[in-house]
């Protein structure tokens, strides 16, 4: 009689198929499955089951089914496969048994509803196939289990190994695990860790990462960020730092995880990288490239703000006779004394730049009045007018200069520094003792005094 069972199972296999289907899919990892992936196995499955119930059965064999225990096979039975997959698709063992529920009461109530007798054959084939049902959660939850093992060894191993510091944070922001790298990192044994906030143990960055936290929970969204601090462990100072959310089986945050990544070397190689693009390799001052950057960026400020600024552009005379007659190495000591001279001779928030060769520029930001740039114009003449020491030789060396006004003169960073260009040739080639302001855009120059 349980061969009536088994034969119900084939021929019914679609319509079994479709109650289990709209069932499978409420579950949360199943919203994204296809129908062909969730009845993969339960198709097997129940074909494996109706092959079963055409098997004769010792009463041992009987008994251990009964417990959930079937026999010894070495090929991987449709139920393991079932398990493993569900691991590696984030199923938890709730909705894996949820699965093996609904496919014995799908089962149980299309084959009940077609043969509604009540008979000791009929009673036989459903306690043959509940057991059956019983076998293949065991086997898939065995599976399932060997997996989840093998993965929280892995995860286990990979936490040792990392050199990051990996931390888990609940939801009040106090440490509940930390692997090596953390205790390392901090200096302190795993006992002086857990259990504490990063304020208790004195992390200065400690008040943003908890707000941080609370967004990466609220949201359930990763976060990254950055942070400068010296640890008395180690030599780096730079890090790079990550929060992510670790969702529990109903899908709420139930912790915090944060890994920590020292990027000095890198950054530090990027700075280098950066800075030798935007500075002048000889004296270290910026380079016209960032110049022009920075001249970009206070036009902006002062269109917000209504404030001046103004851009000194000046050349050496009398450099080209240093260079010539004392070498090139004499030339190059002298420029970078005429570089912190230029450097001493404004405020810290200025910028000093050399654009090549013997030509210098400044941005003096917040200027009012013209007589203001004249001051500091005059200043640098008068500075770089006093002789220099090089080579064991006193050299005497002279300026012109030109300036230009922003929104006066110019009004773009090449336009700004064009006008203050032209100011300076005008003055040298006058050969007059002052100093030019710019064109005006009308190309005839005006002497600022």
């Amino acid at each position: 009689m349980s061969k009536r069972l088994a034969d119900f199972i084939r021929s019914e296999l679609e319509p079994i198929l479709e109650e289990w289907e709209r069932f499978a899919g409420t579950l949360f990892h199943a919203e994204h499955m296809g129908g062909i992936d969730l009845r993969d196995h339960a198709g097997e499955m129940l074909l494996d089951i109706a092959d079963d119930l055409d098997t004769d059965q010792s009463d041992s064999e009987q008994s251990a089914k009964s417990k959930g225990d079937g026999p010894e096979d070495q090929d991987e039975s449709s139920a393991e496969v079932h398990g493993g997959d569900r691991h590696g698709s984030g199923f938890s063992v709730m909705e894996t048994v949820s699965e093996f529920r609904a496919l014995r009461a799908s089962v149980v109530s299309l084959w009940t509803k077609a043969c509604p007798m009540d008979s000791d054959e009929h009673r036989e084939d459903l306690t043959r196939f509940h057991e059956a049902i019983d076998q293949a959660v065991s086997e898939s939850l065995q599976q399932y289990s060997m997996l989840n093992e093998m993965e929280t060894r892995l995860f286990g191993a990979i936490l040792v190994a990392s050199p990051d510091p990996i931390y888990v944070l609940d939801l009040e922001g106090k440490l509940r695990y930390a692997n090596q790298a953390t205790t390392d990192l901090f200096a302190l044994d795993l006992e002086a860790i857990i259990g504490k906030t990063l304020s208790e143990l004195e992390f200065p960055f400690a008040e943003e990462i908890q707000r941080n936290l609370g967004t990466v929970s609220a949201e359930q969204s990763t976060w990254r960020g950055k942070f400068v601090h010296q640890f008395a462990s180690g030599p780096g100072d730079r890090f790079d730092y990550l929060l992510a959310p670790v969702l529990d089986e109903q899908q709420n945050t139930e912790a915090i995880v944060c890994i920590f990544q020292d990027v000095t070397e890198r950054t530090l190689a990027e700075e280098k990288v950066w800075h030798s693009a935007h500075h002048d390799e000889l004296t270290g001052l910026p380079n016209r490239r960032l110049f022009l950057d920075r001249l970009e960026q206070e036009i902006k400020h002062s269109r917000r703000s209504c404030e001046f600024l103004s851009v000194v552009f000046l050349d050496l005379d009398g450099f080209k006779e240093v260079n010539d007659s004392l070498g090139h190495e004499a030339g190059d000591f002298l420029l970078i004394d005429v570089a912190q001279r230029l450097i001493d001779c404004v405020r810290e928030e200025d910028t000093v730049a050399r654009l090549g060769g013997d030509e210098f520029a400044l941005l003096l930001t917040g200027t009012k009045l013209r007589g203001d740039v004249e001051l500091v114009a005059q200043a640098v003449k008068d500075t770089l007018a006093f002789p220099f020491e090089v080579a064991k030789r006193s050299v005497n060396i002279s300026a012109s200069v030109g300036v230009s006004l922003f929104p006066e003169d110019a009004s773009s960073p090449g336009d700004l520094l064009r006008a203050a260009d032209q100011a300076m040739y005008k003055e040298k080639n006058q050969s007059s003792k002052g100093f030019s302001g710019a064109t005006n855009g009308h190309g005839s120059g005006k002497p600022l005094v």
